[in-house]
């Protein structure tokens, strides 16, 4: 049997490489298609963001308890959003892990969110892959776990949502890395709950590979609501067509612009999973800030 946590490892290493490269990519509009075109990336420390330091939590959870406890883990999210406010967490999260550390009562804030519905955001999709990547062969598991783990900030059905079809998608690259990729979508949407983000994953099979990516934008989003039906649909679009290639899928990722350290993070940490080490250049691999080595981990 494969080491869990050893794979769920692999998917944060995929998640943080996607996250900084992503992140790299904001900047002026000139730069930014300059690079696009000519293939390089603008000046960068590959410096992460809060998509992988909330990964985190997940695992120390996993490796502690062997599953995902949601008062370790909520516990875990203020105490590193203390460590460092300034990673990219947006101002409806700085309120919210700043009540998580003053009262400890999550559950109340994460259902009290927008007006009693919830965050429908895409934060709980950008740091879940790693729990597929975990529990890889049992898919029921998958989707109890990762509807754990948004549950703790992320309580509306869409972000719940968004954050299975993500496990789920990094589950089936972690079982095996040769995939029928409409197999891999076909069971992506079978787990996905009702929602609007269901809808549009099913709409990833009538969009074509050589479609323009501003016509995928149009089509699924990229991120720019910060939503998870806006941000993850474009995400397994991406993984769909560029299954097993690490470093295509996230070329054309970010190519879509948007949050873009955010739907990086989440291809990343799926594709990762499915990508033979040649397809991961050991560049990025190696200059990336070390997750495992932060003061986030530790």
């Amino acid at each position: 049997m494969k080491n869990r946590i050893d794979l769920a490892k692999r998917s944060l290493t995929g998640i943080a490489i996607g996250d900084a490269f992503g992140d790299s990519f904001f900047r002026e509009r000139a730069i930014v298609e300059s690079a696009l075109e000519n293939r390089f990336i603008p000046e960068t420390e590959w410096r992460y963001t809060d998509d992988t330091i909330m990964a985190i939590p997940l695992l120390k959870s996993l490796e502690l308890y062997g599953e995902i406890n949601q008062d370790f883990v909520a516990d875990q999210f203020a105490q590193n959003f203390l460590k460092d406010r300034h990673r990219g967490y947006g101002p409806s999260m700085h309120r919210k892990l700043l009540e998580f550390d003053a009262n400890k009562n999550w559950l109340e804030i994460s259902k009290s969110s927008f007006n009693g519905t919830g965050s429908m955001g895409n934060g709980s999709a950008m740091r879940v892959a790693l729990i597929g990547a975990y529990f890889y062969d049992d898919l029921s598991k998958v989707t109890e776990q990762a509807k754990l783990s948004s549950e703790i900030t992320h309580y509306n059905n869409e972000a719940i949502a968004g954050a299975i079809s993500v496990a789920i998608a990094t589950a089936l690259c972690t079982k095996s890395n040769e995939l029928n990729k409409e197999v891999w979508l076909d069971t992506i949407i079978d787990f996905t709950p009702e929602s609007d983000l269901k809808y549009k994953i099913k709409k990833i099979k009538h969009l074509p590979k050589s479609y323009d990516i501003r016509t995928i934008v149009t089509a699924l989003g990229n991120g720019t609501k910060m939503l998870a039906q806006d941000t993850v649909p474009v995400a397994l679009w991406n993984v769909y067509h560029y299954l097993g290639d690490f470093e295509e899928s996230l070329w054309n990722t970010v190519s879509a612009l948007g949050d873009r350290d955010t739907t990086c993070a989440i291809v990343g940490g799926i594709n990762m999973m499915c990508s033979e080490e040649s397809k991961v250049p050991k560049q990025w691999e190696n200059d990336v800030e070390k997750w495992n080595e932060s003061i986030f981990y530790k």
